[in-house]
């Protein structure tokens, strides 16, 4: 009786709505029940959505206790999540207090909990938070209003009362009477805009004492109309997520893709946890940046791959290779891992599709012990900086713009390099550099002061600093030792050579000459020859007991135009000059990532395969991920370690240990196995 209890604690708070429901029957836990894992301990879900519609006139017609039990049978997962109100703004589930779709048999959500409940699975909830269509459409004064004064068909305002009048009534509904453990909430900041209603505008110009409003990146106080933005969106998140922790102590929400790669900044919203469904093409590469983002913001998270690829109109089904491997890239990240799978109109399932992700959760759940949780170990830091990216993204919440395509651009170098990188933002950085043997930053054009003065003191304390591009070499002038620009910065065609090979290049240039006591590192010349006229395409220099160095062209746009193994080479090769002795060296293959981490005292070694099409818009699904090797691989440490074996499996291999390495070697890699030196 211990939720009936909280229910009655709970009324005064309640609407006349949700009043009326509690005259009925509310599920509560027995004590019999199992005990569900809260979101932070769990380590794989399975979601469900289908965005209810208008013609969805027989919800729960096919919802039945056998079909859950099916998929809590086949894959045991810790929680799902299934739809309640995706973004046309209907409600899959017979609501009192929201806008119910046309027509149900039965109440499925019912049997969703029940079910769940028995068994010990925690349930979450679909929730479409600032876009929802029948909101806005019946309540006209709840929308946004775009910069031409045109009421928003899908977006909901941040400053009108849409929070108050339905999203907390509902959440306040799913938790009292249907008891369900929490929402995660979609169509968030990457669906949040800019507001040009009414209120929006009252209260910026009396922040800011402005006589106008900017609409468009030309107008003055354009950068500061949108923080006011994120600001009003996070006001939002906050209330919502503090309200329901009054209420419900105990009910969990995150707001998707908040403090992710979406909004690199603290987590300054009590959230339970963080979460984001990333792209459902070039998957790997989209997890592998998301997982990055995520790690580092010291709360519990999960990713979520979508279960199949998406072309047009085209939806095929992944295949179970291709989801364990996008898998591991999570996992390599302490990450834990979901899948995306459709409902049908009536909000049943594809009965078919649990057999895949019951291969997937068994491979995941062979992983578990040693990978969830775990803690990279630093060794490279990459630049996502919140300042530069928030001044330069046109949306006021997307992982969009020059900045973040060049980031991955050298992420993916870096990584096809064999590095363990970690994606750091400022607030990360701050009084921890000296944690990093080397820092990266990616063609970023604006850094706070203070922040640039710690990057200088930490190459003078013996950090190791790499700028790539001509913009963020331009903010360590002095300290580059440059002696002067032959020409300035500019678009241009050059050759990049490095060590007797040529590869094209069309991309921002600068070209310095440098003082002796600076080093070039390859050159660009105007044509692929040797005789050709060149300047140097990279440079190094002393800094007190640090070294600093600057890639002079916007290399990380370049590798995203096109990947050449001549302009990896290149990087790798200076990334080398600067950390020559990285504590982790892996050769045998260029499709081999390379995850630090630390877990229950153990140093685990993630490899994960990353070789096949997988980044080809062309290739939906793939069958098989060809295996890679053999591998030798260097793992630097102060003592001889009592063992090192790889999981899953507790395999035994043969290593040897002098000078503070250990050398073994890897006979082959499938997907991903973890090399663990205890």
């Amino acid at each position: 009786m211990k939720r009936l209890c909280f229910i009655i604690g709970v009324v005064g708070s309640l609407s006349t709505a949700t009043l009326s429901l509690l005259a009925e029957p509310a599920l509560f836990d027995p004590p019999q029940y199992p005990k569900r894992l809260k979101r932070a301990d769990s380590f794989l879900g399975v979601h469900f959505d289908f965005h209810a519609g208008p013609e969805c006139n027989e919800i729960g017609k096919n919802t039945t206790r056998a079909m859950v039990e099916a998929i809590i049978d086949q894959v045991k997962p810790d929680y799902l999540q299934t739809d309640c109100k995706g973004h046309p703004g209907l409600s899959s589930y017979p609501t009192k207090v929201g806008n119910p779709a046309p027509g149900f048999v039965g109440d499925p959500l019912k049997i969703w909990r029940q079910v769940t409940a028995e068994r010990g699975v925690a349930l979450y909830m679909h929730y479409s938070g600032v876009w929802d269509g029948v909101a806005v459409k019946e309540h006209p004064d709840w929308a946004r209003v775009n910069s031409e004064g045109r009421v928003d068909d899908h977006l909901t305002s941040t400053f009108g009362p849409y929070v108050d009048k339905l999203l907390i009534p509902q959440f306040k509904e799913l938790s009292d009477v249907y008891g369900v453990d929490g929402v995660w909430v979609d169509g968030e900041c990457w669906a949040v805009a800019r507001d040009y209603c009414d209120a929006a505008i009252k209260v910026f110009l009396d922040q800011t004492g402005a006589h106008e409003i900017p609409r468009k990146s030309a107008d003055p106080r354009w950068f500061e109309w949108n923080q006011f933005h994120r600001e009003a969106f996070r006001r939002y998140v906050r209330h919502y997520v503090d309200e329901m922790h009054r209420h419900n102590p105990d009910f969990q929400l995150a707001s998707n893709w908040a403090f992710s790669d979406h909004m690199p900044e603290p987590v300054g919203i009590d959230v339970d946890y963080l979460s984001g469904d990333y792209s459902p093409t070039d998957s790997v590469n989209s997890a592998r940046f998301s997982a990055r983002c995520l790690a580092s913001q010291s709360r519990p998270w999960d990713l979520m791959a979508w279960s199949f690829g998406k072309s047009g109109d085209a939806n095929p089904q992944k295949t179970v290779p291709q989801l364990q491997r996008e898998a591991s890239v999570v996992l390599a990240q302490g990450g834990g891992f979901q899948a995306y799978f459709t409902q049908k109109r009536d909000g049943s399932i594809r009965d078919w599709q649990m057999n895949l992700m019951a291969e997937t959760a068994k491979f995941c759940r062979e992983r578990q012990a040693i990978c969830h949780h775990a803690v990279s170990v630093p060794q490279v830091a990459l630049l996502y900086s919140t300042e530069a990216h928030y001044r330069e993204c046109q949306e006021l919440f997307q992982p969009s713009g020059a900045g973040v395509v060049a980031l991955k651009g050298v992420l993916h170098a870096l990584l096809d390099s064999q590095y363990s990188v970690d994606i750091r933002s400022e607030h990360h950085l701050r009084g921890r550099m000296q944690d990093y043997p080397m820092i990266v930053v990616p063609e970023w054009s604006n850094l706070d002061a203070a922040f640039k003065n710690e990057l200088r003191d930490y190459v003078k304390d013996g950090g190791k600093l790499m700028l790539i591009g001509p913009e963020a070499a331009g903010l360590f002038e002095t300290e580059l030792s440059i002696d002067s620009t032959v020409d300035s910065a500019a678009e241009a065609r050059v050759w990049l050579e490095h060590i007797g090979a040529f590869v094209p290049i069309k991309t921002l240039v600068r070209k310095v000459s440098l003082r002796p006591s600076a080093l070039a590192f390859g050159q660009l010349r105007a044509k692929d020859d040797f005789t050709s006229s060149a300047t140097p395409a990279a440079s190094i220099a002393d800094l007190g007991k640090g070294k600093i160095a600057a890639v002079w062209f916007n290399f990380g746009t370049a590798y995203m135009q096109g990947q050449t193994a001549t302009a990896r080479e290149f990087l790798a090769a200076l990334t080398h000059e600067l950390i020559p002795q990285p504590m982790v060296e892996v050769t045998g293959s260029h499709r081999v990532e390379v995850a630090l981490a630390r877990n229950h005292g153990k140093l685990l070694v993630n490899l994960v395969n990353t070789s096949g099409p997988h980044a080809d818009k062309n290739v939906l699904t793939l069958d098989e991920v060809t295996p890679l090797g053999p591998l030798e691989i260097i793992v630097r440490v102060e003592t001889k370690p009592r063992d090192i074996h790889v999981e899953p499996g507790n395999r035994k291999i043969k290593w040897t240990f002098a000078n503070g390495e250990c050398r073994f070697a890897l006979a082959g890699l499938d997907i991903h196995d973890v090399v663990v030196v205890e």
